[in-house]
C-alpha cells in the first residue's frame, strides 16, 4: 500500500516560521511535522511513500533522501507551479495500482492506518474522507452523512448553513482508488474536494471515515502552540487507536442540559452553566467525551428521530461556540412499556442498549478500543450510576438535573461533584 503526502505548502500564515523551509518541515521538539506522519505510517507498515514537492522542495529532498533510515522507501513528485490539493496527482495516474492514502503535509496526526484503509476496502468505496469533530467546525468544511456513513453533502466553510449541522469535519486525509484519478485529465490546477469529491457524490461511492484519533492542521500559530503542547504531553500518540483509549461517558438531561422534563424540540434544549468549560476541558485530556442517553420519546411518538436529530445538532453547535465537541453520541430509542397515544410499536421492546444496561457504552468501546477499567461515567441519577457500575466504569454523581433523587437504584457513586466541570476537574485531578 502507498501513501501520498502532498507536501508542497508554503505556510503565510505561520509568517517566519516558513521563510527558509516548506511548511511541512516546521520542527516540533527538534522534529519536522512530516517526520511525525512518516512515522506513523511506518507504525502501521506502510512504508511505500510518495512525497509531492514544491516550494523549497530540496530541504525536504536533503533531510529524508531515499527514506532509508526511517525503515521506509521515498519517492518524490516535483511540482513546478503549485496545483493545488489534486492536480499533481496527475503525475502518479501510471505508477499507481491499487488503493492509496493521500495526507496532507501541515497535519500533526498519529492514526491507526491499517483500521482506516479497511473501512475505505469494506465499504467499496472509491474515496474515503477521515473525519471528526473538532473546535471550530464553523471555519472548517463539514461532512453530511448518511446512516451507512455514506457522504451526502459538504458544507464548505464560506458558505451559508442551516441553522443547526454535526460536528463532522473534513481532517485532510483520505482513501482513494485509483480510478478516481481518471479525472485528472492534465497537470493542472485542481482542488480535490470542489473539483473532484463533489463529482463523485452523486455515483455514492463516496465515504466517511469517523474517527476520534489526533488530526490536528497547524497552519496558525495558535494552533502550531497548541499541537505541540500535545505532542510534548504525549496526547497526540496516545490517541492513536493502536493504544487502548480512555473515556468519559456523559449523559445528557441533567448533566449536560437543563431538564424540562422530556426534551422533544431543539427549541427547548439548554445547556448547563459551565458544561461547555467542562467538555473542552476533557477535549485536551487524553479522555475521550462520549454521551449515552436513553431517549424513550422516540419509543412514544413523541419526539421523532428527525427532531432528536436536531437536538443533538444543537448540542453540537453550542458546544462549537465555545471551542467544544463531544467525539461520539449514543441514544437509546426503545421504552419497554406500551399504551402511550401515537407510540412506536417496533420501538416498545425491551432492549440491551436502555440504560442501565450497557449496550450504548459495550457498543462505543468497541469502536474506540476503549479501556472500560480507566473510563469513567458521568451522570445526575441512580440510574446513570447504576449503569456505569454495571459496565465496570468508575462513576461520579452531579448534583444538577435529578441530583440522585430519583431513587430508583440503592448505589454510590465513587464521586460526587456540585456539576458537570467539577467533576471532570475532580477526574483529572484539579
Amino acid at each position: 500500500m502507498k501513501a501520498v503526502i502532498m507536501a508542497g505548502g508554503k505556510g503565510t500564515r505561520l509568517g517566519s516560521m516558513t521563510k527558509d523551509i516548506p511548511k511541512p518541515m516546521i520542527s516540533i521538539e527538534n522534529k519536522p511535522i512530516l517526520e511525525y506522519q512518516i512515522e506513523s505510517l511506518r507504525k502501521s507498515n506502510i512504508t511505500d511513500i510518495i512525497l509531492v514537492i514544491g516550494y523549497l522542495g530540496d530541504v525536504i529532498k536533503e533531510y529524508f533522501g531515499d527514506g532509508h533510515p526511517w525503515g521506509v522507501k521515498i519517492e518524490y513528485i516535483v511540482e513546478e507551479d503549485f496545483l493545488g490539493t489534486a492536480g499533481a496527482l496527475y503525475y502518479i495516474k501510471n505508477v499507481i495500482r491499487e488503493s492509496f492514502i493521500l495526507i496532507f503535509g501541515d497535519l500533526v496526526l498519529d492514526i491507526d492506518w491499517i483500521r482506516f484503509m479497511n473501512f475505505h476496502n469494506r465499504s467499496n468505496a472509491d474515496i474515503t474522507l477521515f473525519v471528526h469533530p473538532n473546535s471550530h467546525p464553523y471555519d472548517s468544511d463539514v461532512i453530511v452523512t448518511d446512516k451507512q456513513n455514506r457522504v451526502t453533502d459538504i458544507l464548505y466553510k464560506n458558505k451559508k448553513r442551516n441553522l443547526y449541522y454535526h460536528n463532522l469535519v473534513n481532517a485532510g486525509i483520505y482513501g482513494i482508488n485509483p480510478c478516481v484519478l481518471d479525472d485528472i485529465i492534465l497537470p493542472e490546477k485542481m482542488d480535490l474536494d470542489r473539483d473532484i469529491i463533489v463529482k463523485w457524490l452523486p455515483r455514492q461511492k463516496v465515504f466517511a471515515y469517523s474517527s476520534s484519533e489526533y488530526v490536528k492542521d497547524m497552519g496558525t500559530l495558535d494552533r502550531f502552540y497548541s499541537v505541540s503542547e500535545d505532542i510534548r504531553k504525549g496526547i497526540v500518540e496516545s490517541r492513536s487507536f493502536r493504544n487502548a483509549q480512555k473515556a468519559i461517558f456523559l449523559d445528557r438531561d441533567g448533566t449536560i442540559n437543563k431538564s424540562c422534563g422530556f426534551l422533544k424540540s431543539a427549541e427547548q434544549f439548554e445547556l448547563l452553566l459551565q458544561v461547555a468549560e467542562a467538555v473542552k476541558r476533557i477535549n485536551t485530556s487524553e479522555y475521550l467525551v462520549i454521551v449515552v442517553t436513553n431517549q424513550p420519546v422516540v419509543a412514544r411518538g413523541e419526539c421523532s428521530l428527525v427532531e432528536l436529530d436536531q437536538i443533538h445538532m444543537k448540542l453540537e453547535m453550542e458546544l462549537a461556540k465555545e471551542g467544544a465537541y463531544v467525539d461520539a453520541l449514543y441514544f437509546c430509542p426503545h421504552h419497554p412499556d406500551k399504551g402511550y397515544l401515537g407510540e412506536i410499536p417496533e420501538l416498545k421492546i425491551e432492549c440491551n442498549c436502555r440504560k442501565p444496561k450497557i449496550g450504548m457504552i459495550t457498543e462505543a468501546a468497541e469502536r474506540f478500543h476503549i479501556d472500560i477499567a480507566n473510563s469513567w461515567y458521568i451522570g445526575d441519577t441512580t440510574t446513570d450510576i447504576q449503569t456505569g457500575i454495571n459496565a465496570g466504569l468508575k462513576t461520579v454523581l452531579v448534583l444538577t438535573g435529578e441530583a440522585g433523587k430519583d431513587g430508583k437504584y440503592q448505589v454510590q457513586a465513587d464521586i460526587t461533584a456540585e456539576n458537570l466541570l467539577m467533576a471532570v476537574n475532580k477526574i483529572l485531578g484539579d
